[in-house]
Parts: structure tokens; sequence; C-alpha cells
């Protein structure tokens, strides 16, 4: 009997992180918190959801689960296995694990990557900004103490009071359990500010801010100082994509979401999102989501109106 107490109380404690997001989650759909770096979710289905894009975050599922598509790749997570996005990415996601009786609840706790380079100082830890840094997305154990913290941060939402003083308290505990685990690597060099990873992290951003322009390597390679097969190089280990394959699927996914807000023709959405041929869009999108762009935004709003 022993020997099941850690795993009991692991289980207590995603019990009372669950009835704390039910409470604050009281329907489906995203909820913002009186803590900024803190997000809720509840889903009641199993289901796909929108496209969304990936924010550097931990990622921890009280109850039920979930798969992400990231860059081709699958990353499943339920209430034993958590999820650190250290890029932001154009993901897909479904709902594997849910029902009315016990829906998916999920905290995401944002990862602010000037706190993690602060951390790393005091922390001593050095840079080791020639070693690729994997995949951008990834799954790993959840452990107890960072589980514990991650309740502590939750309870907080009944005590409004004492989010000033002891939110950044349990956030900085957060970052350094996670900086000394087995992600710690992945966000210590995107943190490191000359790093390639870093730098990647800053075309990402100029990409997601101009992902209707005409990329043109040279320039940006220019804009960040680095050449241009130190771009491809990097960007690739970082993204597990080229910056051309990137800004595809930032179009890609942001289309699919103007056509699921409105009704409006496929070709005026591809002139907006940057694609010269409707038809080379639309080639494009099925190639991505499956299928052609009305019959996939039919499906999709068929599926909401069932549920």
């Amino acid at each position: 009997m022993e020997s099941h107490s850690p795993s009991l109380a692991m289980a207590a404690m995603s019990a009372e992180l669950s009835e704390i997001i039910a409470r604050y989650a009281p329907i489906d759909g995203d909820h913002p918190t009186a803590l900024p770096l803190l997000t809720l979710y509840r889903h009641s289905q199993i289901g796909d959801l929108p496209c969304g894009m990936s924010r550097p975050a931990l990622i921890i599922a009280a109850q039920g689960a979930k798969r992400i598509i990231a860059a081709g790749e699958g990353y499943d997570y339920d209430a034993r296995h958590c999820l650190i996005t250290s890029i932001d990415l154009p993901v897909m996601s479904r709902i594997t694990q849910a029902s009315t009786a016990q829906p998916y609840l999920c905290m995401a706790v944002s990862l602010d990557l000037r706190q993690i380079a602060a951390l790393m100082v005091d922390m001593g830890r050095p840079r080791s900004e020639s070693l690729p840094i994997g995949r951008p997305i990834a799954v790993g154990s959840l452990s107890a103490r960072l589980l514990d913290s991650a309740l502590r941060l939750a309870r907080l939402l009944d005590h409004p009071n004492e989010i000033p003083v002891l939110a950044p308290l349990i956030e900085r505990e957060m970052l350094f359990l996670l900086l000394s685990g087995e992600h710690g690597r992945r966000l210590g060099q995107l943190a490191a500010g000359d790093s390639g990873s870093s730098k990647i992290a800053r075309a990402i951003d100029w990409l997601k801010n101009h992902y209707d322009k005409p990329l043109s390597i040279d320039e940006l390679s220019q804009r960040l100082n680095m050449s241009v097969s130190s771009l491809h190089h990097h960007f690739k280990d970082v993204t597990s994509m080229s910056p051309l394959q990137y800004q595809k699927q930032l179009r890609l996914h942001e289309a699919r979401r103007i056509l699921l807000g409105r009704d409006t023709d496929v070709g005026t959405v591809a002139l907006r999102v940057g694609y010269d041929s409707p038809s080379q869009f639309s080639r494009e999108y099925s190639r991505l989501f499956g299928e052609p762009p009305l019959r996939d935004i039919s499906r999709i709003r068929a599926a909401g109106s069932v549920s």
C-alpha cells in the first residue's frame, strides 16, 4: 500500500485541480483568469478543434486527453503527462478523451523567456548554444512536484488578494523545475539572447507579422545577422520546417480561421492571406487539411451543429 502513495497523492492533486478548473471554466472553450499567465480550457466531447497557434507554455490536463499535431508530428498528453511548447507554431488539435460527465479540463501556464533567461543566470546555468534543441513541442511525464506547484497556482484563483505576492514565486518555482528537468535545455536555448535558437524566435515573430507578404530569405537572414544557410539550418532545427513552409502554414491556418468565421469566397481569402493564385491556395489547403476549403469548412460546421 505504501508503494502506491505517490500515485494516490497525484490522483488527489489532479482531482482538486479538476474541481478548480471546472468552477472557473464552467462552459466549453477558453477561459482567461485573474492570473495573466494562466488560461483554463474545457471541452465536453471528443472532436477536432479550430486551428490555433501554440505559444511558449506548460500545459497540464487535469482530466481527459488531447492530441496536438504540429509540423506533421503528433503529441498526445493526459493527466499523467504534460505538454511543453517552446515557440509559436501553427497547430491542429483534437480532444481524444472527454464527455459531458467528465470533460477535458486543462490549464496552460505561459512561459516568459526573459524570466527564464534571468533564472538561468541565478542558477549558474551555462549556455550550450551549439547544440540542437530538438522538436519545438514535447510531451513529458508530469512529476508530483510540478503538479503540486501547478495546483498551488490554480488555488490562488480563490484568493485573488494573494496573487500579486505569491503568483510570481510559484511561477519562478515552476520555471526552475522545468529548467532542471528533461526540457530545460530546449527552454534555455530559446531564452539565450544571442543563440541561433533565439534568433529563430525573432524570425518567427517577424513571419507572424508579415505572413501575407512575399518572403525574401536573403532579407530575413540580413535582418537576423545570419547567413542564409545558417538561417535554414537553425530554423529547421527549431521548427522542423523551412521558413517558407512555416509561412505557408501560417497562411493556411489563418485562411481556415477566416473561412470558419464568416461566409466569404475562397478566392478573396486566398488573396487576403498572400496567395496570388486561388487554385494554388486550394491545392495547398487540401494537402494540409485533407479536403478542399469549402468541403473542409462544411464538414467542421456540420460537426459543430451536431454537438
